[in-house]
Parts: C-alpha cells; sequence; structure tokens
C-alpha cells in the first residue's frame, strides 16, 4: 500500500509540474522556424525540417545552408541516414511531458534524424582521427541532410569495409541501445539466459547477436513471419507472440530486454530469476497516453525495484565513440550484420516514418539521400 501511494505522489508531481509548465511555456515560448529568414541560402543543401509538433505529414524538405566545419569537426556527406522510433516521437512530441526538453508550442530543434552513413568530405585544422575520403558512419542530431558536421571524438567512427552504407546507416541508435541495455542495464554474462521481447525489430535485431556474442542463451519474442529471420541471427529459442504468452511458460531468465512493453511489469517479474534484471527499452505507441506515455511504465519499474531484489529500469542509448567503435569491431568480425528491411529515397521521408510507426518493421527502414 505504501508503495502505490508513493508511486501515485511521484506520477502526480511529475504531471502538475508539467502542466504548469504548459500554462506558462504555452503563451511565452518562441520559435524561429527555417522557413520564416527572407534570404535564400548561398551553399545550399537539402535537409529535412518540421516547423510544429504533428504527423509525418508535417515534415517538409527545404534548402538550408550547408554547414562549414569547425576546427574540432568533419564535414560528411551522408550516403544514408535511418529512422527510428526517437523520430516519430519527437515529430509528434508526445509524451507531452517531453517537451519540458524539447519545446513546448513548437520544437526547440526543427532539423530531424540521428543515424547516418557517408563520406567525410574536408575536415577542421584540428582534427587527426578522419580525413577525406573516409567512410564513416554514426549519429548526430540532423542526419537528414545531405551534409552534416560532427566533432571529432563525439559519435562517429570509421565504417567496417564489410558493410554496405544501407546497412552502416542503420547502426547508431538502435545498435549502441542494444548494446548498452545488456552490457550495462542488464549487465549479460556468458551462459546467462535472456529474452528479447521485440526481437525483429531495430533494436532487437542488433540484441539478438550481440547477446550470442556474449556467449548468452538467447530467446527471442516475435511474430509468425519473423521466426526463422531470428533463429538465423542467432536465436536458440523463439517465442511466437501470437501463438504463445512468453509470461506464462515456464522458463526464467536472467535477463529480460523489452523493446515492446506489452506486457505489465508483474507478468514480467514471474519469469525473471529472484535476482534477475529486466530492462525496458520501448514500449509507446503514438497513441498511448499523450501526457504521460511509455514513461508510465519505467518510472513503475524503478521504484519498484527498491523493494524487490530484481533490477527493473529502463535504458535509454547514449551515443558515444566508444561504443560505436565496440560495434564497429563487432561488425567487422562478422559476428554483428544490421538488418535493413526497407530503404526510401529522401522525397518519401514521410512513408518512412510512417512505416517505423506502424511497429511492421524488420530491423532497420533507411533514407538515402538522392
Amino acid at each position: 500500500m505504501k508503495l502505490k501511494r508513493l508511486f501515485a505522489w511521484t506520477l502526480g508531481v511529475l504531471v502538475v509540474g508539467a502542466g504548469a509548465a504548459f500554462a506558462v511555456g504555452w503563451f511565452t515560448s518562441t520559435n524561429s522556424c527555417y522557413t520564416d529568414p527572407p534570404v535564400s541560402p548561398r551553399d545550399p543543401m537539402k535537409a529535412v525540417i518540421r516547423c510544429d509538433y504533428g504527423t509525418a505529414e508535417r515534415l517538409e524538405i527545404v534548402n538550408i545552408e550547408k554547414p562549414v566545419p569547425a576546427d574540432d569537426e568533419v564535414l560528411v556527406k551522408v550516403r544514408t541516414a535511418a529512422v527510428n522510433p526517437l523520430d516519430w516521437h519527437y515529430l509528434r512530441g508526445t509524451p507531452y511531458l517531453m517537451r519540458l526538453g524539447t519545446g513546448l508550442r513548437r520544437p526547440k530543434e526543427i532539423r530531424m534524424g540521428v543515424d547516418f552513413a557517408g563520406t567525410v568530405m574536408t575536415v577542421g585544422r584540428n582534427v587527426t582521427r578522419f580525413k577525406p575520403g573516409d567512410a564513416v558512419f554514426g549519429g548526430r542530431t540532423g542526419a537528414f541532410a545531405e551534409y552534416v558536421t560532427v566533432k571529432q571524438d563525439r559519435a562517429i567512427a570509421l565504417k567496417p569495409a564489410n558493410l554496405s552504407f544501407d546497412q552502416a546507416g542503420g547502426v547508431a541508435i538502435a545498435a549502441t541501445t542494444a548494446l548498452q541495455g545488456l552490457r550495462d542495464g542488464g549487465r549479460l554474462k556468458a551462459g546467462d539466459r535472456v529474452l528479447i521481447n521485440g526481437a525483429s525489430g531495430g533494436v532487437g535485431t542488433f540484441a539478438v547477436q550481440i547477446a550470442r556474442t556474449m556467449d548468452a542463451q538467447v530467446t527471442g519474442v516475435c511474430s509468425t513471419r519473423n521466426v526463422a529471420m531470428v533463429r538465423g541471427l542467432g536465436a536458440q529459442e523463439v517465442v511466437d507472440y501470437k501463438r504463445a504468452d512468453y509470461t506464462q511458460g515456464p522458463a526464467r531468465f536472467d535477463v529480460i530486454l523489452d523493446n515492446v512493453g506489452n506486457r505489465t511489469l508483474a507478468e514480467n517479474r514471474r519469469v525473471l530469476v529472484p535476482d534477475g534484471r529486466y530492462v525496458l527499452i520501448g514500449g509507446g505507441g503514438p497513441d498511448d497516453g499523450r501526457w504521460i506515455g511509455p514513461m508510465l511504465k519505467p518510472l513503475g519499474a524503478m521504484v519498484t525495484s527498491w523493494f524487490v531484489d530484481q533490477h527493473l529500469g529502463m535504458v535509454l542509448a547514449e551515443l558515444s565513440q566508444q561504443d560505436m567503435n565496440v560495434l564497429r569491431g563487432l561488425m567487422e568480425s562478422g559476428a554483428v550484420t544490421p538488418v535493413v528491411d526497407r530503404r526510401y529515397p529522401l522525397r518519401e521521408i514521410a512513408d518512412a516514418v510512417r512505416y517505423v510507426e506502424s511497429g511492421r518493421a524488420r530491423g532497420k527502414v533507411v533514407i538515402v539521400m538522392e
């Protein structure tokens, strides 16, 4: 009973605080969208922007000024980028609580996209890690564009020679999330039994492969049409969620990596060992609660963790060059191979976002610059 009261109090504080911020911010926030200035860019490039929160129809392809690298930056000609669930959350501005950081009435950042792969064109005078002509991959806000600048010590690394630009363009967020979810959140070790819910999605396809490199016993959960693919990625056991409920089976797991969030915390805890680790990655669709949305479940997990031996929490990927290079090594060795579902030209960016938002993507959805 005390736990329920504490949880309700915490949630109430969040909601009231968010509401107060919106009441103030609604009348005070401003937005200077790129389309406002009348001056045409002198050295233009195409980029995807959105001036307001909304659906994929809000996305625009416009000409903006091509960036010039600072002394510690590289200029990358983007060959491919990728759509992530994060993109449509930012596009819609939901759950509303996130707008405390992204902008109340309108988005502070109008550029879209994070994952990219491309070729270094020029480098700043202090850059020593990269040179013109290098094929690279990484993550940086504004990747849905013909060019991006990236600091040489941020989330950028040399592209593995055995990967295509299509494959490398979809690595950064999904693969980093899988790596950090298993290694840091799940503290996965050799011999552990790990269940990956949503094993056929962007994060899931990486997670199955990364878990196998850590010598874990992998069970993947996916739909009927994806069973063979998930097994081919290395899962020893595959649960078809259309035929069975993993939370009702006899198996017990040391780690659950939950990319879907379609089962209650209590149901997941039932199939965890007494000191198991539950790591929530996803669990929010476009029609979830608009104020709190998928944030309700991780909040409940963290509060519950205070009172039980099981570790329950959430992981949000933190992109870094160190982990880009870890992933590069795994992909160069052939142990991890990105799965690309569909590729869209830049002009069809809205269709690509809608497809990812539908939840039907198998692996990654890539945007090809024209």
